[in-house]
């Protein structure tokens, strides 16, 4: 009775310490689109153009079975990877041309390819004077954005390292 005991415990500790690292990105993604990054069968890595003042993806990549998205993802719905302080002073929305690439995520190729997937769009910064941990992170639909923080870097070496030379 006590092992039985001391496991439910154990759980449920677990289970608080979890949620409790990721309470601002179920938040700020909503429970579907936080779901859809930990769990969908299908990823897909978009470079991002800007063509006459519209966002246009001229590179598509399946990442689905990319080196490193099983800890991209986890990366992704934990708090502490971002600069929650950057988005508290974020105002106004981005220009089109800022954003370098979507990370999509979906049921199927078929459903990234019609929009019915979770789409996050992601800004690197990255400029000689604005480091890659400068950068933003949102969820297309929803609005508002949050900065990259620590997680900035190795995303940036990440998809460097995924899409290749």
């Amino acid at each position: 009775m006590g092992l039985l005991l001391l496991g439910l415990t154990a759980a449920s500790v677990a289970i608080v310490f979890q949620r409790g690292q990721t309470e601002q990105c179920l938040a700020f993604y909503g429970p579907a689109a936080a779901a859809a990054v930990a769990r969908a069968g299908h990823v897909e890595l978009w470079r991002l153009a800007d063509v006459d003042g519209r966002m246009s993806a001229w590179s598509r990549q399946d990442i689905s079975q990319a080196k490193g998205l099983v800890h991209l993802r986890r990366g992704l719905v934990e708090d502490a990877n971002f600069d929650w302080e950057a988005t508290a002073h974020a105002e106004g929305t981005l220009p089109v041309a800022c954003w370098d690439w979507a990370i999509v995520f979906a049921d199927s190729p078929d459903a990234a390819a019609h929009g019915k997937a979770t789409r996050l769009l992601v800004d690197l910064g990255g400029t000689a004077t604005e480091p890659a941990s400068a950068g933003w992170v949102t969820v297309v639909g929803q609005g508002g954005r949050v900065g990259l923080g620590r997680i900035g870097p190795g995303l940036a070496d990440w998809i460097e390292a995924t899409v290749g030379p």
